[in-house]
């Protein structure tokens, strides 16, 4: 039978509504009868101790926020009773210890990946059309157009077909099956991103954009690149290129590099480029998925559209398979430091020497401080939805954002732009906004994203499979073309945390083997958004 309420954490004095509670319900928690005051929403907390004006509120053991009022025992807490308030931070004051998990089950395991000379193994093999500057958006748009025509199979419901079969008034169908073609190039994925920065802003934010576009030329899913420039722009090519050679000194893969500025017409440019590109596209797909240890898959985490289930459930679940990863040699990274505050204590007693406890601290606080003189505070990080299903405050959604980090020892601390080197968790510097996260993740080295939500989210990556994780079983029922895995069950007592880790790692190893595809892949939902370091939460 499914509990109505928990408690995170011993310390906690608030409780969660597992289920929708309403006032003058008694409910029972381990012994303890709680009378409930108010009608309390599932995801939502009500005071589990009466508070006054200026008590701490405790969630996941840690201050999450303080009551601005008088709260009584089983009075649902709301935006109205309880403001942001966190733990205060200090040095690095010593280890907490990881005794890692048993990891007998993977040791021996392998995935079929693609091998590149760096040592790297990529889980995709994508050739990557990008620009250096947005003046080539739309010679990248046409070349998708070009390239998607006549390279990619059209297996998937045609929403242009669709128009289509209304207008001739025929079967979808029989549309669908006039418009296919064979997929001449069945061992490599052909892939398109632009963007808005390059040049107009300050010269700091082309060389960040080098840096992200170096990340995404070195990650081992992509197997080589076709860039295009204008020339005059602040992001120069050797820009790019002493980015590149800085990040690996001994990258070998093909890159393509074509500047209209020196070749003339966009008729001798697209001649140039779909040419070259179209004969290293057809080399690159010579490449063939060879066995490797699952210890060379590195995972970004990541949340959005939380709910007040993501820190319980789903969380949690990637907090066991950033465990595993981490004892088995792989590499985990946890971004997102906006809904970092309030455990900043915690991850720096985590990290392995003061020098990375003291850089976490450093860029936090840059973070914070640009946030404030912006007008805002971190305190403004939750977005309407999270409010809306639970998380009232940015330490109780941090408190629960941080799960997804496991409990291994923190090897390195990175900031936006720095590439992943070193087996075990890392922190990377990024918004929580989730399209500037994700598009971070991979430019650090994520071979895979675990996308945590409670609301539902439908974004990918170009280059990097995004699993979608849910928090509650009725999100994947609502939403089931975008969520991979459900880990609800949490919630309804079906299965432990660990269970769910469990199976998430066994996905995974699927996935990196191209056995399974994401909700997110077979829906296109591309998304590249780089953070032009200015405020965004």
């Amino acid at each position: 039978m499914m509990k109505k309420v928990l408690k995170v954490n011993p310390k906690d004095n608030v409780v969660v509504a597992l289920m929708d509670l309403y006032a003058g319900e008694i409910v029972d928690l381990d012994g303890t009868p709680y009378n409930v005051l108010t009608d309390t929403k599932a995801k939502h907390k009500f005071a589990g101790e009466h508070f006054e004006a200026g008590d701490q509120i405790i969630m996941y053991g840690v201050v999450v926020g303080k009551a601005n009022q008088t709260i009584q025992k089983g009075e649902v807490i709301t935006t109205e009773n309880v403001k942001h308030q966190s733990e205060p931070v200090f040095k690095k004051t010593g280890d907490l210890g990881w005794t890692p998990p048993n990891v007998d089950k993977w040791k021996d395991k392998t995935f079929n990946g693609y091998h590149r000379s760096d040592g790297q193994v990529g889980t995709k093999n994508v050739w990557l059309f990008f620009p250096l500057v947005f003046c080539e958006n739309k010679n990248i748009e046409k070349l998708k157009d070009i390239f998607e025509n006549e390279l990619l199979p059209k297996k998937e419901v045609s929403y242009k077909n669709f128009l289509r079969s209304l207008i001739e008034e025929k079967n979808i169908a029989e549309i669908e099956d006039n418009s296919r073609n064979e997929n001449l190039l069945d061992n490599i994925e052909v892939k398109f991103i632009n963007h808005q920065g390059g040049c107009g802003g300050i010269r700091q934010d082309s060389e960040l954009l080098a840096k992200l576009l170096a990340g995404y030329v070195n990650n081992p899913n992509v197997a080589g690149a076709t860039v295009l420039s204008l020339g005059c722009q602040n992001l120069q090519v050797d820009i790019f290129q002493n980015a590149l050679k800085e990040m690996s000194p001994n990258n070998d893969k093909e890159i393509l590099i074509f500047e209209q500025q020196k070749i003339g017409t966009t008729d001798q440019m697209f001649q140039m480029v779909i040419k070259d590109s179209f004969e290293a596209i057809k080399r690159a797909n010579k490449i063939e998925r060879q066995p490797a240890p699952v210890s060379k898959i590195s995972i970004g985490l990541e949340c959005g559209g939380s709910d007040g289930f993501s820190g319980i459930s789903a969380n949690p679940a990637l907090g066991i398979v950033s465990d595993i990863f981490a004892a088995l040699g792989g590499k985990t990274i946890l971004a997102e430091f906006p809904e970092l505050c309030g455990v900043e204590q915690e991850l720096m007693n985590r990290c392995v020497d003061e020098e990375k406890a003291d850089k976490f601290l450093s860029l936090m606080k840059a973070f914070e401080k640009s946030v404030v003189d912006a007008g805002s505070g971190f305190d403004m990080n939750p977005s309407p939805g999270n409010i809306k299903d639970g998380l009232i405050t940015d330490a109780m959604k941090s408190a629960g954002a941080s799960k997804k980090g496991g409990t291994a020892p923190i090897v390195d601390v990175l900031d936006y732009g720095e590439y992943i080197s070193k087996p075990g968790l890392n922190l990377l510097n990024t918004p929580g906004n989730d399209a500037e996260c994700t598009t971070g993740l991979v430019g650090a080295g994520a071979t895979v994203v675990l996308f945590t939500t409670g609301l539902g989210n439908p974004m990918g990556n170009p280059i990097a499979p995004v699993v979608k994780i849910s928090s509650n079983t009725a999100l994947i029922g609502r939403m089931s073309d975008i969520i991979d895995v459900n880990a609800g069950t949490v919630i309804t007592g079906e299965k432990s945390i660990q269970e769910v880790g469990e199976e998430i790692v066994d996905y995974i190893i699927e996935l990196a083997s191209g056995n399974v595809e994401t909700k997110a892949d077979q829906l296109k939902q591309d998304v590249f958004i780089p953070w032009k370091r200015g405020v965004s939460l």
